[in-house]
C-alpha cells in the first residue's frame, strides 16, 4: 500500500498535496516540510464518561504550588496547579533552562520535580546547577522518547515535569523526525494527557523562530492552558517574562528579571531600570500598566533633517503605525512640521509598548524635540490621544499616578476628564495637545 505524502508549514501547521515556496495561509517562504500522511482508524470502544450537568460539577479551587521565585509567580497568575501544562517560549540561549533549573530546585523542596533534557548531559546539567548554587536534588532524566519520560515520571510518582525542549522529543504515535511539526504536535498532545489524566503539573520548553513566534504550528499555544515568553537580548542582562495566555490567572502580566554569573535574578522594582532621570530634550516619562503592575518608561525621540523628500519614520519598542498616527495629529492639530526630519522612537531599557496610555508622552517628547525645549523636570504624562487631538484618560489612573509619586515624580499631566485627585503634588490636566503643549512648553 502507497503512503500519503503531505507538505506541512512548520509555521502554523498548513497541510497540503504538493510542495509550494510560499504557505497559502501564513505566507512564510520555504517553509514546506515533507511529512507521511498518518490515518486514524476509529475504534470500537465504550464510552468512559458521562456528560453531566453545569451545576452537578464541584467547582473547588485548587491550592497553588509556589515555585519560590516570585516573578514567575506573578506571570503564572500565584504559582503551578496540578494537572496544569505550562509552554514557556523564548530564543535559543535567552535563559530558559536557567529560569526553569532555578525554579525546579525551589520545588524539589516540597515536591517530586523530574527534569527531562533532550539538548543536553547530566554533565552539562550539573556544570550548570554547580554554577547556580543549588543545593536541592531534583531527578535528572536525558531522554528524547517522550513516553519512556511519562514512564520514568510514573515510577517516580512525579508531581511536577520539565520537558527541555519539545523540539528534542519524539513520541512513538508519530514516524516523523523530531522537531517537525506533525513531532511537536504530537509530544505536546501525548504531555496534555498525561497532564489531565494524573493531575501532575507539566512545564514545556519551546524555542521560537526568527520572527519570535513558537516553532512549531501554533496549535501548541492552543493545546497548553498557560503560554508565557522569555524576551530580551542576548548581550544584555534584563529579561522579561511575558504572559500570552493563562486558563488559570490574568494575561498580560510582565516578569523582569536580570542574567547574572548566578542565574536570572529577580528585579524587584523594574520601574527604576527603565528611566534615566534625565531631563534632556525629546524625553518624556509615562506610566504604564503590565497586567496589575505600574511601570514607568521613558519614551525617547530623535530628529534629523532630511533632505530627499521622503523623510523615515523608525519606532523600536512601540507601534509603529500608532507612532505615524501620533505625528499626522502633531502636525494637523498642533501645526508641528515633521514632514522634513526623519523621526526616530525608542523606548528605554528594549521594553515593548503596547498601552494607549503611553500616547501622551510619546506626543510630547516628539514636540520637545521639534521644539528643542525639555519637558519639566519631574514630569510624568498620562493618557490616550485621539484623532482630532483630544485626550482621553488610561485605565487604571489612580494605580499609575501612586507609582509615579512613589517613585518621587511630582509634576503630573492627565486628561481634563479624568476624575482623580491627589494631595501633595501637582497635578496638571489638558483637554487637547494644544493645550498640554502649552502648559508643558509655556507657549502663549
Amino acid at each position: 500500500m502507497k503512503e500519503k505524502i503531505v507538505y506541512v508549514c512548520g509555521e502554523c501547521g498548513y497541510e497540503t498535496p504538493r510542495w509550494m515556496g510560499k504557505c497559502p495561509q501564513c505566507g512564510s517562504w520555504n517553509t514546506l516540510i515533507e511529512e507521511e500522511k498518518i490515518s486514524v482508524r476509529r475504534s470500537s470502544r465504550s464510552v468512559s464518561s458521562k456528560a453531566s450537568p453545569l451545576q452537578s460539577v464541584s467547582a473547588d479551587a485548587q491550592q497553588r504550588k509556589k515555585t519560590g521565585i516570585d516573578e514567575l509567580d506573578r506571570v503564572l497568575g500565584g504559582g503551578l496547579i496540578n494537572g496544569m501544562v505550562v509552554l514557556l517560549g523564548g530564543d535559543p540561549g535567552i535563559g530558559k533552562s536557567t529560569l526553569l533549573l532555578q525554579a525546579a530546585d525551589k520545588l524539589s523542596s516540597s515536591n517530586t520535580v523530574l527534569y527531562v533534557s533532550g539538548e543536553e548531559s547530566r554533565s552539562q546539567i550539573k556544570i550548570r546547577a554547580d554554577r547556580l548554587g543549588i543545593q536541592s536534588n531534583p531527578y535528572l532524566y536525558c531522554e528524547t522518547n517522550i513516553e519512556d519520560a511519562i514512564e520514568q515520571s510514573k515510577a517516580l510518582k512525579a508531581d511536577i515535569i520539565i520537558v527541555d525542549s519539545v523540539q528534542t522529543m519524539q513520541s512513538e504515535t508519530a514516524e516523523s523526525a523530531a522537531g517537525s511539526v506533525t513531532q511537536v504536535r504530537s509530544v505536546t498532545a501525548v504531555l496534555t494527557r498525561f497532564a489531565k489524566e494524573t493531575g501532575t503539573t507539566v512545564i514545556i520548553v519551546g524555542h521560537v523562530t526568527k520572527d519570535g513566534s513558537l516553532a512549531g504550528p501554533r496549535i501548541l499555544e492552543h493545546i497548553v492552558d498557560t503560554v508565557l515568553y522569555f524576551e530580551g537580548e542576548r548581550h544584555e542582562g534584563l529579561r522579561l517574562l511575558r504572559s500570552v495566555k493563562n486558563r488559570f490567572g490574568s494575561t498580560n502580566e510582565l516578569g523582569v528579571f536580570e542574567m547574572s554569573d548566578c542565574g536570572m535574578c529577580e528585579v524587584k522594582d523594574p520601574s527604576s531600570l527603565f528611566v534615566t532621570g534625565k531631563n534632556s530634550i525629546g524625553c518624556a516619562v509615562t506610566c504604564l500598566m503590565e497586567g496589575s503592575r505600574p511601570l514607568l518608561a521613558e519614551v525617547q525621540s530623535l530628529l534629523c533633517p532630511n533632505s530627499f523628500g521622503s523623510p523615515r519614520r523608525t519606532a523600536v519598542g512601540l507601534d509603529y503605525n500608532r507612532l505615524n498616527m501620533l505625528l499626522a495629529v502633531l502636525e494637523k492639530k498642533a501645526f508641528l512640521k515633521f514632514s522634513d526630519k526623519d523621526v526616530y522612537c525608542d523606548i528605554a531599557g528594549s521594553l515593548r509598548i503596547l498601552d494607549r496610555g503611553a500616547d501622551l508622552a510619546t506626543a510630547m517628547c516628539l514636540a520637545s524635540a521639534v521644539l528643542e525645549k525639555p519637558l519639566p523636570e519631574k514630569t510624568v504624562l498620562i493618557g490616550e490621544v485621539g484623532l482630532t487631538g483630544e485626550l482621553r484618560p488610561s485605565s487604571q489612573m489612580e494605580t499609575r499616578i501612586k507609582e509615579a509619586i512613589r517613585l518621587g515624580y511630582d509634576n503630573i499631566l492627565i486628561p481634563s476628564s479624568s476624575k482623580i485627585q491627589e494631595k501633595g503634588i501637582s497635578i496638571k490636566r489638558a483637554d487637547d495637545i494644544n493645550s498640554a503643549i502649552r502648559l508643558l512648553f509655556l507657549i502663549q
